[in-house]
């Protein structure tokens, strides 16, 4: 893949346009991969209740809870779980049931959004050293037209030298045939 270069322009047009490049074309092929759950109303929240499981907000939350659960049945402030606490096991096994399987979902398609990125980004890698390697071989190309042009001119420089003093020398010579008639006669 060559980079595209605007057509040279003629004396009576303006230059073409250059075409515009769309960078992250290696991307788009992966865009379904954006959204972790999909785009709808429940992935979205899915997602966000997935992202919230790993914040300093939720486990202060959780640990406030906790205590205040644990704290309220250990004094008799209330008595609807007393210790060994089944209530509040099977609350952090039903929280676990549901968080274990989206923070996994979650996880596999990062992963896969990160593959895909990957991929791109190779593909886009690929295509800037072909392209940088076409640009090469160009300047190559006219370094070595530049160059024979240097030598051609070279010797039309020399040539023109000789031929100058060519003129010079008859010049010089029918000077001196011409005022030695001029002062014979």
């Amino acid at each position: 893949m060559s980079a595209v270069t605007p057509e040279p322009a003629t004396p009576d047009q303006t230059p073409a346009p250059a075409v515009k490049v769309d960078h992250l074309r290696f991307h788009k092929g992966h865009a379904h991969l954006a959204p972790t759950f999909g785009n709808d109303a429940f992935a979205l929240k899915a997602e966000a209740f997935a992202r919230f499981f790993g914040t300093p907000t939720f486990l202060g939350a959780q640990t406030l809870i906790v205590l205040l659960w644990v704290g309220a049945n250990l004094t008799g402030l209330v008595k609807f779980d007393l210790y060994p606490f089944i209530l509040l096991n099977l609350a952090f096994s039903l929280q676990s049931a549901y968080a274990a399987p989206l923070i996994l979902l979650a996880q596999t398609r990062q992963s896969a959004r990160d593959k895909a990125t990957a991929d791109a980004d190779a593909q886009h890698r690929e295509a800037l050293a072909v392209a940088n390697e076409d640009r090469m071989s160009r300047a190559a190309q006219n370094t070595a037209q530049m160059l024979e042009l240097l030598e051609q001119n070279t010797r039309l420089t020399e040539l023109t030298k000789a031929l100058t003093e060519r003129v010079e020398a008859l010049t010089a010579d029918m000077h001196k045939h011409f005022v030695k008639k001029d002062g014979h006669a």
